[in-house]
């Protein structure tokens, strides 16, 4: 079987390797996005996909943008049974979908037609879901609507975070590619339709979905603080200052009925803070602004904390 690879990033890398391990499977050429600014430092650098594509002695096309009418030549001129395409980062025009026999292949990271979009993974552990899976379809013009072929459920661990989810999905995903793409060939599979109505989104990510709201139980601010790692993270404001927390649900701690949510609360171990519904989330590091990340008792030793102090 010939298939070009679509990809980008580090979530795209598992089943790109394992496809290229593949003896009965040649991939033509990987196409990836053009080189950006990346880091701390935006310096300009291969994304994960072109380096693992390189690292196997695959053809890279860079087109800076699919839709053109060059990379439709190109895609035409290469005529691959099947286009694999995980996280590539560009909507795919609808006049390139019938060139691959087979069509294109996407690995979604959620059981579609739940948390269809961008960011799958970040909202439903934001969500406080116990379980997940993945989903291989056939992409059609619309966003992430395709048919279904195969789906793989797994459970969302308690304290898992975004990055530790994803990583594990990854891994899981790249055999479900290789099936996907030999049951769908060999006409083991149907592709079966989506049900609209039990759809639901997970859009891109937004800085504002990391502020914290304190009315929030403390279970649901966490979910919120493992979903959102490590864009935007969860952040409230202290002292007028912008800081990111990182703590977890106290079992069993309740706060005092005159106590408001954002109120925190400190001993000589432990800072506590007063979520919803009377709960309470221990602290366990603080960065405020333009700071480094330290331990929240030394955020409460430096901050001086007064009874009545508290986050907004």
């Amino acid at each position: 079987m010939r298939i070009v690879f679509c990809g980008t990033p580090e979530f795209a890398v598992p089943s790109l390797r394992r496809l290229a391990a593949e003896t009965n499977i040649s991939v033509e050429a990987v196409v990836t996005q053009p080189d950006r600014p990346r880091g701390r430092g935006q310096h300009v650098s291969d994304s994960p996909v072109k380096e693992a594509a390189i690292e196997a002695g695959l053809h890279v096309y860079q087109p800076e943008t699919i839709k053109s009418a060059p990379a439709q030549e190109f895609l035409q001129r290469v005529a691959p049974d099947a286009v694999v395409i995980i996280a590539y980062g560009q909507i795919v025009p609808a006049r390139l979908l019938t060139i691959p026999r087979l069509g294109w292949i996407n690995l979604h990271a959620s059981l579609l037609p739940r948390y269809r979009g961008a960011a799958p993974i970040h909202w439903a552990i934001a969500n406080g879901e116990s379980v997940t899976g993945l989903t291989t379809m056939q992409i059609d013009a619309g966003m992430d609507t395709g048919p279904i072929l195969l789906q793989r459920e797994l459970e969302i661990g308690p304290d898992e975070t975004a990055p530790e989810l994803a990583a594990r999905m990854s891994e899981m995903g790249a055999g479900l590619v290789v099936d996907s793409l030999w049951q769908l060939d060999r006409g083991e599979i149907s592709p079966r339709p989506q049900d609209p109505q039990a759809a639901c989104y997970a859009p891109i990510l937004k800085k504002d979905d990391g502020r914290i709201e304190w009315l929030r139980t403390a279970r649901q601010i966490y979910n919120r603080i493992r979903g959102f790692a490590p864009w935007p993270g969860a952040y409230t404001t202290f002292r007028g200052q912008t800081c990111h927390l990182w703590g977890r649900p106290e079992r069993g701690a309740a706060a005092e009925g005159h106590m408001a949510p954002g109120e925190i609360v400190h001993s000589t171990k432990d800072v506590y803070v007063v979520c919803g519904e009377g709960t309470c989330l221990r602290l366990e590091s603080v960065q405020l602004e333009g700071r480094k990340r330290i331990l929240a008792r030394e955020f409460a030793n430096g901050a001086r904390l007064v009874p009545g102090d508290h986050f907004v």
